[in-house]
């Protein structure tokens, strides 16, 4: 499970989370049953689009509070909405992550690397049935088709706007006409 550190209620919680979410004596119940506890930034952002030391903030200060709520730094990380870049790779990797995963809406494989594994997008609808079908392999066509087609053309418009933004950067305004 991945978490948003500043999203669980207890002492880092810094608001923004869309819904209730966990606390942390939960969070510490499911790693005492065995349930690997991962790191999903700190707030939730969109990793691609921040400046450095946000990023890096984002990354190394999830996982210090996952360390230091746990007692044992987490391995994982996933990438909130699935983006990631170069940039933001190395970023999680500079925190001291081993792997992370994107979103992809397919099963990992060996050859997309450490930080870039697909994983599947589990829901709040995702009720038990389909969740294990999708564990076994069995409804990943039908069930993220669409959601594939997506991701896809999501990543297009996200570079598109990191590099207008890096233009306009760059780019001196003209001057104001009166």
């Amino acid at each position: 499970m991945f978490v948003s550190t500043g999203w669980l209620r207890g002492k880092h919680d810094e608001g923004g989370a869309p819904d209730t979410m966990l606390d942390w004596d939960q969070v510490r119940e499911l790693a005492a049953a065995g349930t690997e506890i991962g790191g999903h930034s700190h707030t939730h952002p969109q990793l691609d689009q921040l400046d450095g030391a946000r990023l890096a903030h984002e990354t190394a200060h999830c996982r210090d509070v996952i360390a230091q709520e746990l007692g044992t730094a987490p391995v994982s990380f996933a990438y909130p909405y699935g983006y990631s870049d170069r940039r933001v790779r190395g970023a999680v990797r500079a925190a001291g992550f081993a792997q992370s995963l994107a979103v992809g809406n397919a099963l990992a494989a060996r050859r997309q690397g450490p930080y870039a594994l697909r994983r599947l997008t589990v829901r709040r609808g995702t009720g038990p049935a389909e969740f294990e079908q999708l564990v076994e392999g069995r409804a990943l066509v039908r069930s993220f088709a669409k959601d594939r087609a997506l991701t896809k053309g999501y990543a297009v418009v996200r570079r598109a706007r990191r590099a207008a933004t890096r233009l306009n950067a760059r780019t001196p305004s003209a001057p104001a006409r009166r």
